[in-house]
């Protein structure tokens, strides 16, 4: 499993922006790859920075290239 600094920094490479790691942990979450919620979290209803859909795509990528997700999601 990748950590957040190689996924960041795959998707600064191939797509020009650093994504915010709460972005991260919001495109893990959807694909069930989280262990747990974040003790800090101010609402567990609710995300404070949810993932753009401008760059959910971008993320999903980098996730698939080290193997986290399958092709097809």
């Amino acid at each position: 499993m990748a950590t957040y600094a190689q996924i960041e920094e795959r998707v600064r490479k191939t797509s020009g922006f650093t994504p915010k790691t709460c972005w991260i942990a919001h495109i893990l979450s959807e694909h069930g790859l989280t262990k747990r919620m974040a003790p800090n979290r101010a609402d567990p209803n609710a995300r404070a920075h949810p993932c753009p859909a401008a760059r959910k795509a971008a993320i999903e990528d980098a996730l698939r290239h080290f193997g986290m997700i399958r092709e097809n999601g």
